[in-house]
């Protein structure tokens, strides 16, 4: 069976999803791997590098899509003028495709696969458990994004993050509030620790209070014991009014205080809840920063630009979108590693082995032999 890994052409995806080392996991596992020429380089991997790791080097893009079994990407499908049209349109019927797309809002995608009969995974429903760890592509990249947030954040603000105790005085230590403790937020917590910073967090699952003072921050919560927020899984899950009023009365008595402030809230597949609404920047003190990590799906502060960065009332308000992209060599590192742990789980001796009734496999597919398979997807197209 032939594995195709196009080059991304979504503006700013620089990560690629397959690296020469996850391309020798392929071909171990029976499969032949074809790579777009150019595919890697913005990832400074080579094409001699994809060669020497045994992969099939092609400059003709429909050909490479069309001959595909299984085409992995890192963004979704979307319009290719290489291939005259839509990537889903030009590969052929019964393919099977992997990338990181939201199905929830990627409905013409969705539908184009279900019309081309292309059996559809998506790396942003792959299961949170034990035996899927290794493939868990959600988590591996929100780590850099919450590495990257950090360090992008110290550019913005006014002051050190640590504490300096100089001949012309003592520099009291930056602090940082980080809102959302998943894998992105407890990341931020111990980079912002490392670089010295006074670190406080917030999350609506009291759960992790415990691993957020573990690296050495403050915990603040609006209902000890509450467990509202826990949804399935392990994720977030929207919470009540009552609860979503003292939660941002509780942040904007924290957020006036912060040099940083680090969001990170987010429910898959639908928008993300405002926590920072403008009366709060408002209150914050001149030359501190917001960055904000869920500005793809909208946001977490009201005046977010998703893909720009404003300053609001001297406050910089960091909408970056993709932030793991900007580090696209590590970042295609892991992410190839999650997808090639996805492939090789179902596909045994070149073969495809697709059995729905394992939790990884139907949990992670969308579509399937013409079919919506994913239930939150198919509530969506009917809305």
């Amino acid at each position: 069976m032939i594995v195709a890994v196009p080059k991304e052409v979504l503006p700013g995806e620089n990560r690629v999803a397959a690296t020469p080392a996850s391309v020798k996991e392929l071909i171990k596992s029976g499969l032949t791997v074809r790579i777009q020429s150019g595919a890697g380089s913005a990832s400074f991997f080579s094409d001699d590098d994809y060669r020497s790791a045994g992969a099939e080097i092609i400059a003709d893009v429909k050909a490479l899509f069309s001959e595909a079994d299984i085409v992995l990407k890192v963004a979704p499908p979307t319009q290719n003028p290489d291939v005259d049209g839509h990537e889903a349109d030009a590969m052929k019927k019964g393919a099977v495709h992997v990338s990181f797309i939201q199905t929830t809002r990627e409905l013409e995608t969705v539908k184009k696969f279900v019309d081309n009969e292309i059996t559809g995974f998506s790396m942003h429903l792959i299961p949170r458990t034990t035996l899927a760890q290794k493939m868990d592509a959600l988590s591996s990249q929100a780590n850099i994004g919450g590495y990257k947030a950090v360090l992008l954040g110290a550019s913005h603000i006014a002051v050190y993050m640590p504490l300096l105790m100089t001949a012309a005085g003592t520099i009291p230590p930056a602090k940082v509030l980080v809102l959302g403790a998943g894998v992105a937020g407890l990341q931020a917590i111990a980079t912002a620790k490392r670089l010295g910073a006074q670190v406080e967090a917030f999350d609506v699952r009291p759960v992790v209070k415990e691993q957020v003072e573990s690296l050495g921050a403050k915990f603040i919560e609006v209902d000890p014991g509450s467990d509202e927020g826990v949804g399935e899984g392990g994720y977030a899950k929207e919470t009540s009014e009552d609860y979503q009023r003292r939660q941002r009365e509780m942040i904007k008595d924290h957020i006036a205080k912060a040099n940083l402030v680090i969001t990170t809230a987010l429910i898959p597949g639908k928008p993300a809840p405002i926590l920072i609404p403008k009366d709060m920047i408002d209150g914050m003190m001149p030359g501190s920063a917001i960055m904000d990590l869920a500005s793809e799906n909208g946001g977490n502060c009201e005046l977010t630009k998703p893909g720009e960065v404003v300053t609001v009332n001297n406050v910089v308000i960091d909408g970056t979108t993709n932030i793991p992209a900007t580090m696209p060599q590590h970042a295609s590192q892991l992410y190839s590693k999650n997808v090639s742990s996805f492939i090789t789980y179902f596909c045994k001796e070149g073969q495809l082995e697709i059995n729905l009734e394992d939790e990884i496999i139907s949990g992670a597919m969308f579509t399937h032999h013409g079919e919506v398979m994913d239930e939150r997807t198919r509530e969506a197209l009917k809305n």
